[in-house]
């Protein structure tokens, strides 16, 4: 045990109090790290590119004939629009309408049907013809009328080509006579019924190939005509009743 600090002498005492405030001795720094040379990584070397070489090829020429080519198509589009809108305007300015078929009248002469079902007939047709157009004229080239009896075919008429002015109707008068047609024994049996019944119902069909003029321009096309007619039973048949589609 120590001596008290009250028997020690005073130089003792400052003696270990300058002991007690020196610090231990620091330890030694750590020697420093040793250094790993690193080899620098060598990197493959990459050749420069060679340039690029951009080849121009010579544009070739257009020849003069696909110059007149393409010059002859442009000029035929023009003429084709301009000629597409004059006919547009000629149309409604003109206002083309096709010429009509009716049948004004009809009498009915005599029916005859004899073993085994031989059809015999006489029918006088009234038929009109009319052109409704105000400056259109048309000419029947060719016109055929042919009669029916539940699709069968009866008579037939072929009229001679004619013409009608503007706003112009003409009555020509058919005869249609029937000879020795032979028929379905069921088509016969109706066809007495119905005269014995006083109610005979015929079909007539035309067909008209027509010719529009017009100035110093013509057009053809063909006309197509149905009446259903009903007469009265012969000898004195009568039309009483008419019915007729143009198309």
């Amino acid at each position: 045990m120590g001596t008290p600090y009250h028997l020690q002498s005073p130089r003792t005492i400052l003696d270990r109090l300058v002991n007690m405030r020196q610090l231990p001795p620091g330890l030694p720094p750590p020697p420093p790290p040793s250094k790993t040379v690193r080899q620098p990584e060598v990197l493959p070397q990459r050749l420069p590119a060679a340039p690029s070489k951009i080849i121009l090829q010579p544009r070739d020429r257009t020849s003069p004939a696909m110059w007149f080519a393409a010059i002859v198509c442009f000029a035929f589009s023009i003429i084709l629009i301009v000629a597409g809108v004059v006919i547009l305007i000629v149309f409604l300015a003109v206002k083309p309408r096709a010429p009509s078929f009716d049948t004004a009248n009809a009498s009915l002469n005599s029916v005859y049907v004899d073993s085994p079902a031989y059809f015999n007939g006489d029918m006088t047709l009234v038929a009109n013809f009319s052109n409704p157009n105000q400056k259109i004229d048309v000419v029947f080239r060719s016109a055929t009328v042919e009669l029916f009896f539940r699709d069968r075919p009866m008579a037939v008429q072929v009229l001679p080509p004619f013409a009608q002015r503007r706003g112009q109707f003409q009555v020509v008068n058919l005869h249609m006579v029937s000879s020795r047609v032979l028929l379905p024994p069921e088509v016969a049996m109706e066809l007495v019924n119905q005269v014995r019944s006083n109610r005979v119902v015929y079909t007539i069909r035309g067909a008209f190939k027509v010719e529009a003029r017009f100035w110093f321009s013509h057009y053809s096309y063909w006309m197509n005509t149905i009446c259903e007619l009903e007469l009265t039973a012969p000898p004195c048949g009568v039309l009483v009743a008419r019915r007729c589609r143009t198309k």
